[in-house]
């Protein structure tokens, strides 16, 4: 293997990285995770130092795009320097976050200074009521106002993510990419994850595939497909009369593995080769081994491509595969 790339045995060049800087979230979403959650010791969570050092060695291992997720990455003490130090990395294309979008009037500003580039905000209803029963605990007001201010703050490509589920949320799919249209962002709708074991609905009964989800936008809004990449798994449409784009990410109905590009590191320090699959390995045990040993922690993660599978296997009957809850790999 080329010392400076990451390939793995299906010969598939890993360029993209998703870094968990927290499994802890200020809201609870129910595709997500349980409403009384046991979250990680501090101790065991990677410091800021550690998290730093994790992406420098993925950058320097060819990987060309970072995306900062969580649990929810802003509630994170320190955020703001972190970004600081990723986003001066050389050789990153690309850097990212994914969040709730409740702490952007906050940190939007710092995070855009800091050399982030693009921000997904997950937005499942614009219900205020609706809003507060998917995610337990968030003030949809709030959100909206943090998309403002990430716009202010100078982010000119914001998308929205957004989890259908059917009986819950799926009335809302075209006010969702209407709301899209008017603030001038891209949205992506997103299958569910069948990720821990969720109590509060039957994912049997609440899925929604990318395919209902595009016939019923395909009622008002004509959608052509695009070449656009953003390295992830999104598939994208344009339509003739915006300049927002519509992406589906379609686990179950159209899986993505053979074009996979994708590793995730968990807020404890596991690199996890692949989102449906359990299998992965301890980083934190050489960061905290060898202090300061980036040629370890390369070596560790070079040695760890051969264990990223071929693809996942998602089914939609409630069962799980995967027992870890989305939090605590990554959203």
């Amino acid at each position: 293997m080329n010392t400076n790339t990451l390939i793995d045995d299906f010969g598939r060049r890993v360029r993209y990285v998703r870094i968990s800087v927290t499994d802890r979230c200020d809201f609870r979403c129910v595709y997500c995770m349980s409403e009384e959650m046991t979250f990680l010791p501090r101790a065991q969570v990677l410091t800021l130092e550690e998290l730093s050092m994790v992406a420098q060695a993925f950058v320097e291992l060819g990987v060309e795009k970072i995306r900062l997720t969580g649990g929810e990455p802003l509630v994170r003490r320190g955020i703001d320097d972190l970004v600081e130090r990723i986003g001066g990395l050389p050789g990153l294309k690309d850097f990212a976050m994914t969040t709730n979008g409740a702490g952007l009037r906050k940190h939007a500003k710092a995070l855009h200074e800091g050399g982030m580039g693009r921000l997904n905000i997950s937005l499942d209803s614009l219900d205020p009521e609706r809003f507060k029963r998917l995610t337990r605990t968030g003030d949809l007001a709030r959100v909206i106002d943090g998309i403002h201010a990430a716009q202010e703050a100078g982010f000119d490509r914001i998308k929205l993510n957004a989890v259908i589920l059917k009986g819950r949320n799926d009335d809302e799919v075209l006010d969702l990419v209407d709301f899209a249209r008017r603030k001038h962002l891209d949205i992506s709708f997103i299958e569910e994850m069948p990720l821990g074991d969720v109590s509060d609905h039957s994912r049997a009964e609440t899925f929604c595939s990318s395919d209902e989800v595009h016939d019923t936008i395909a009622t008002r809004h004509s959608l052509t497909p695009t070449t656009t990449n953003t390295l992830g798994p999104s598939r994208y449409y344009r339509m003739a009369d915006s300049d927002s784009l519509v992406g589906f990410i379609s686990p179950h109905s159209h899986n993505f593995c053979a074009s996979c590009n994708r590793v995730r590191v968990t807020a404890e320090g596991r690199l996890l080769l692949c989102l449906g699959n359990e299998h992965s390995v301890d980083l934190r045990e050489v960061l905290r081994r060898y202090p300061g040993d980036m040629q370890a922690l390369k070596t560790r993660i070079i040695d760890a491509m051969p264990l990223k599978p071929e693809r996942h296997y998602f089914t939609t009957d409630g069962d799980v595969q995967v027992v870890r809850f989305m939090n605590m790999t990554g959203g």
